[in-house]
């Protein structure tokens, strides 16, 4: 469309990927595909034993619910439009849905940073704090720190959507990534971007280094706490309650500094690559650690697998 000034005005845009790589596009749907479906099975399995299962009732299950539900909707929000691109010949998505999904995917890798530091001070309570555990960790409390998370996480998000989608955009609408990273967007702006990417810059680092500060501070404290445990055997249970914990904290945010601390690569090749690892991978890996890290988790799914999940409901009361 054209405006009075004669300026083009953006309707959609068109999403490169990799579309000069036909064959290697092909792969990565398959594989993308693959991991998807692993992602989105799994933690709806962790959701739904965690639901069903008395046992797993506490604190530190409602997180976890919390966390696979994001990573389902944080995959979802932008995994399968691209799979349908991979296929096409020309992948265009509409102004409104790459707002949307922008939003969606900064709103909710927001979220994350904030609950995976939520899960680290529940941590902290049950081996730093284990008989005043129940009453500081009650329901209340729980409800208000998942509140905090997602309302820190899609209030960031909202600020950038905001200041991204003031900007004007008069013609060039070609988003050289798999879907509307929000820094792959400000490059098509024809205004000036420095108030963006100072706020961009800011609240990245509001939103990642002070959860990072607490997860550190976190387990300090807890391998304090568990060194001074007398058993071995003692030891490897008070840490094998936050050793998947510990393992999702360090995957998620050593794939993000690998992303943002790496070599400014010659081509986006690598970027594009690594941001898809970071958006449809770690998400995935989620379920896996916590089900073979996790002694109550798998007992859990043998249970729901022979079918006592129904008859160990009517048993025990719900305590979260």
């Amino acid at each position: 469309l054209t405006n009075g000034a004669n300026q083009t005005v953006v309707t959609e845009f068109l999403l490169l990927g990799l579309h000069d790589h036909h064959n290697l596009q092909m792969v990565l749907f398959v594989l993308c595909l693959g991991i998807y479906s692993v992602n989105v099975l799994g933690n709806a399995l962790l959701i739904g034993l965690n639901m069903l299962d008395p046992r797993l009732h506490t604190p530190m299950y409602f997180f976890l619910s919390n966390l696979a539900l994001m990573d389902i909707c944080g995959t979802s929000s932008f995994v399968p439009l691209m799979l349908v691109n991979f296929l096409e010949t020309q992948s265009t998505i509409s102004f409104p849905g790459c707002a949307l999904q922008m939003y969606l995917t900064l709103a909710l890798g927001s979220t994350e940073c904030v609950l995976l530091a939520m899960m680290a001070c529940d941590r902290y309570m049950a081996i730093c704090q284990p008989l005043r555990y129940s009453e500081l960790m009650n329901r209340q409390t729980c409800t208000g720190m998942v509140a905090l998370s997602w309302g820190a996480g899609f209030a960031n998000s909202l600020l950038h959507s905001i200041l991204t989608w003031s900007l004007p955009f008069c013609g060039h609408n070609i988003i050289n990534h798999f879907f509307c990273e929000i820094l792959a967007v400000l490059k098509l702006a024809c205004g000036d971007i420095s108030l963006n990417a100072l706020i961009l810059t800011v609240s990245s680092a509001v939103v990642t280094l002070p959860p990072l500060l607490l997860i550190f501070l976190s387990y300090v404290f807890i391998l304090t706490a568990i060194l001074r445990v007398p058993s071995a055997a003692g030891r490897h249970k008070a840490f094998s309650t936050c050793s998947a914990h510990l393992t999702v904290v360090v995957i998620y945010y050593g794939t993000i500094s690998f992303m943002y601390f790496k070599p400014k690569a010659k081509d986006l090749y690598l970027d594009k690559l690594l941001a898809l690892f970071y958006g449809v991978v770690t998400p995935s890996l989620n379920p896996i650690i916590y089900s073979m890290r996790n002694a109550e988790v798998k007992a859990a799914t043998v249970a729901l697998l022979r079918g006592d999940l129904s008859k160990q409901m009517a048993c025990f009361p719900a305590v979260l």
